[in-house]
């Protein structure tokens, strides 16, 4: 038994037991079939009211934000919701009760629930607000006596990742830092991948090992090119920080962010016409230039 030293004031939005976990993916679908959708189809079938969802990515960094306007479109209601260093995607569904993590223990989270665990231990946040507000416990540990935190395990009801390639089955394909990603979606009992480009399932085979989520893990692939917008895709496009400027900037008064709303979701099909309200084509090509200029910027100042 461990000795609890301490335990966290913030709320626990689910529950960690392993078990009742597997006996959810014990039933899950694992067949190799085509899982191509819209967006639209994707939230309709797999987001519902009251969920906890996880989003991928990092900041602004290959967020799908295409699924976050189409939660918000369909006007889904009491969602829980976890994200690493969230800015945009938290902004536009932004919660009001919340649980504080940092990046890491959120990580180790995610990795419990892949493992089938119902925790892990870490050795961050003790002694600090941030472990004040979250739901971890401190304990004694077992061997040496020392103070380690236990980080309860996330298994999201659904999880949304943006990626750069997959096949019609969801065998992924992403570069940069893939943060807490493969972690997220092997802890989450549903996800909906949005990807740049679908690929043939030859090209998978061709480089198995590129694969960085198979296909199994996945319910929904949605083929959404510049579907990060307005944040960035590593190697695609930069983000569009002008245009999240602007996004942040009518935050500041309900009723200007309400018709804010409105004009770039509420009143738009798809994340097609939001695009087209933000420069379109002409928009991404700008910062699909940024981007290339800052790779070709980094790899010259790489030490030869």
């Amino acid at each position: 038994m461990f000795e609890v030293v301490a335990q966290g004031e913030g709320p626990l939005f689910m529950d960690p037991d392993a078990d009742k976990a597997r006996e959810f993916f014990q039933k899950k679908d694992r067949t190799l079939k085509n899982k191509v959708m819209s967006e639209k189809e994707a939230v309709e079938k797999f987001v519902h009211d009251g969920d906890y969802l996880a989003i991928g990515g990092f900041g602004a960094n290959r967020i799908p934000t295409a699924i976050c306007h189409e939660i918000i479109r369909q006007r889904r209601k009491n969602l829980t919701f976890a994200g690493h260093t969230s800015t945009h995607d938290f902004q536009i569904l932004a919660k009001v009760e919340i649980c504080e993590w940092t990046n890491y223990a959120m990580a180790l989270r995610f990795k419990a629930a892949a493992m089938g665990v119902s925790f892990l231990p870490g050795r961050n946040i003790v002694g600090t607000d941030t472990f004040k507000y979250s739901a971890a416990k401190v304990v004694k540990c077992p061997f040496s006596g020392k103070l380690f935190s236990l980080y309860p395990a996330l298994w999201p009801d659904v999880s949304a990742i943006h990626v750069h390639e997959s096949d019609i089955y969801g065998n992924c394909r992403l570069k940069g830092i893939s943060i807490a990603d493969l972690e997220l979606a092997r802890a989450s009992k549903h996800l909906i991948i949005t990807c740049e480009r679908l690929v043939h399932n030859d090209v998978i085979r061709n480089d198995p090992t590129q694969t960085s989520i198979p296909y199994y893990l996945v319910d929904a692939v949605c083929e959404v090119p510049y579907g990060s917008f307005p944040g960035n895709m590593p190697y695609e496009y930069f983000s569009d920080e002008e245009h999240l400027r602007l996004w942040m900037k009518s935050e500041e008064d309900p009723e200007k962010f309400k018709k804010f709303l409105d004009q770039y979701i509420h009143w738009t099909k798809d994340f097609n016409e939001y695009l087209d309200l933000c420069g379109g084509l002409h928009r991404i090509n700008e910062l699909r230039a940024q981007e290339h200029l800052i790779q070709i910027k980094e790899q010259k100042e790489q030490p030869k």
